[in-house]
């Protein structure tokens, strides 16, 4: 929304009439409810952010009945640029002159600016600040960096070393029963995970919506490593908007990617329509996006917040998706089918599946996959609240570094995780291995909306359909790329050793 100030640049303005307003009971009562719960406002020039409070409340030390709220009518800018240049440096707003509401006056708004010359700060250093380093680079956030670090050197070297142990027994055992060595240890023990080698290829469940969230979720995993990158590299966060565009941008360039896994997985299971797998994979984290956006728009729209996403801007956002990650998938599916589709699983597919064995709860596939989603949201919890503080209380998060090491401690964390959870799947002779492996990872999505939950009524003062709409709908689209991220991660680390260990497995 344009200010309407009139502010030319090294041109000092007097105190100047913005608008002249009549107080009704609508108008004072709206004032007065602003004023008690501390309302504030947030101005923009030239990208630097500046902020103003609405009025204050004036109590009377000895009535407290006697209390009034008072609104600010004066705003005194005073501007800075560079010495011997021509573009702004900083930008400071005050309050002044407070007037109380009575109905049937009018307050008469101005403004004044005064511009001056800074030396000694840079351009590209202008938006310094406005950074909290003592909030982000606190000792916290350097142990918490160390201990998920710490972390996962220990899950690594424990599922190595437990893999490497276990599965060097199994296939001894394995190796002497094919040598029909029945005095070794172990070898007349008709179970394990080689007993489902018949299966454990078997193609999985709702095969296109799988391989479509495989698809998506790398895709998001390669776009978020990009825009990490991009904004350690250009202070993305001294732009309006600037991180937004970057991935709206590189999301539909991208789209090539999500179509080339998604078809190369379909074709591989020798799926019969690989045109719905490409439909699902361009419409799948879009259309979970746009749906849940269009309830949140619809209530801003409803109560008429400027955080309502203008039509011409949605109408921008269908057309980049239409015209150009469409497209893009599509050719990506096409050349995945045919360039990477030919089955390469190292054991044949019996004709009847395999009865699957009522086993213990945890080591049931709902159980497994919660249970496995702990340990990458332990690993991340810490930078998940910087990153909540950052966008619910309005701090500016600058340290990408941060998050672009949190962001790859996540994805070990998940691949260990998900190899231990489908080796211990395989093993209770359970082949449904292939969408547990999304699951657990993909369930630390569901850990950190639990948190979310926690956050909102523990750390923010929200109230209101919609503030509750808008940070809940919003949370839900981040957790929603959490777990295809993870979850897509986690099955190619799991599809992996899956070929892995049944490579040396004879069929019968």
């Amino acid at each position: 929304m344009d200010s309407n100030l009139d502010i030319r640049f090294k041109v000092d303005v007097p105190t100047t009439t913005i608008c002249t307003l009549a107080i009704d009971k609508t108008i004072e009562l709206e004032f007065i409810d602003a004023v008690q719960h501390l309302y504030w406002y947030q101005v923009y020039m030239d990208d630097l952010p500046q902020w103003g409070m609405v009025g204050e409340w004036v109590t009377d030390p000895e009535n407290a009945e006697a209390a009034e709220a008072l609104i600010y009518t004066h705003k005194n800018i005073d501007i800075a640029f560079e010495a011997g240049g021509n573009r702004v440096l900083q930008m400071n707003l005050t309050s002044e002159n407070p007037k109380p509401i009575k109905r049937g006056s009018q307050l008469e708004f101005t403004y004044s600016v005064q511009w001056s010359e800074l030396a000694g700060v840079k351009w590209e250093d202008r938006f310094r600040r406005y950074l909290d380093n003592s909030f982000f680079e606190h000792q916290i956030h350097w142990f918490s960096i160390f201990n998920s670090f710490m972390m996962v050197i220990f899950l690594t070297g424990l599922v190595s070393m437990i893999l490497m142990r276990t599965l060097r027994k199994d296939y001894a055992k394995y190796a002497a029963e094919e040598e029909d060595d029945f005095d070794a240890p172990g070898a007349n023990d008709d179970s394990g995970w080689k007993q489902v080698h018949g299966d454990v290829f078997r193609t999985p469940s709702m095969l296109a919506l799988h391989c479509a969230a495989v698809g998506n979720g790398l895709q998001l995993t390669l776009l978020c490593i990009i825009c990490i990158l991009l904004a350690i590299i250009e202070h993305l966060y001294a732009g309006r908007g600037s991180s937004l565009t970057i991935f709206i941008v590189f999301y539909a360039l991208t789209s090539v990617v999500g179509g080339f896994v998604s078809g190369s997985l379909y074709a591989q299971s020798s799926g019969p329509t690989w045109q719905k797998a490409m439909l699902l994979s361009a419409t799948l984290f879009p259309g979970l996006v746009l749906g849940i956006a269009f309830l949140v728009n619809f209530v801003s729209w409803h109560y008429e917040t400027l955080h309502a996403i203008p039509f011409g801007t949605m109408v921008v956002v269908l057309l980049i998706w239409m015209c150009v990650s469409v497209p893009l998938t599509t050719v990506g599916t096409l050349v995945g089918r045919n360039w990477c589709g030919e089955p390469n699983f190292p054991c044949r597919v019996n004709p009847i599946p395999r009865y699957v064995p009522d086993n213990p709860w945890f080591l049931r596939p709902f159980a497994m996959s919660m249970l496995s989603g702990l340990l990458p949201f332990g690993s991340i919890f810490i930078e998940i609240y910087f990153v909540f503080t950052s966008f619910w209380n309005y701090k500016y998060y600058y340290v990408y570094g941060f998050m672009l090491l949190v962001f790859i401690i996540l994805l070990i964390v998940s691949v260990c995780v998900t190899i231990v959870s489908t080796y211990f799947l395989l093993n209770a002779e359970d082949y449904r291995w292939h969408w547990t492996a999304i699951s657990s990872a993909a369930s630390t999505a569901f850990y950190v909306y639990v948190y979310a939950i926690y956050y909102f009524f523990a750390k923010t003062k929200m109230s209101g359909v919609f503030q509750t709409t808008f940070y809940f709908g919003h949370t839900l689209m981040f957790c929603i790329g959490i777990g295809l991220v993870t979850g897509s991660i986690g099955f190619l680390a799991a599809n992996t050793f899956v070929k892995r260990i049944y490579k040396n497995i004879k069929s019968d």
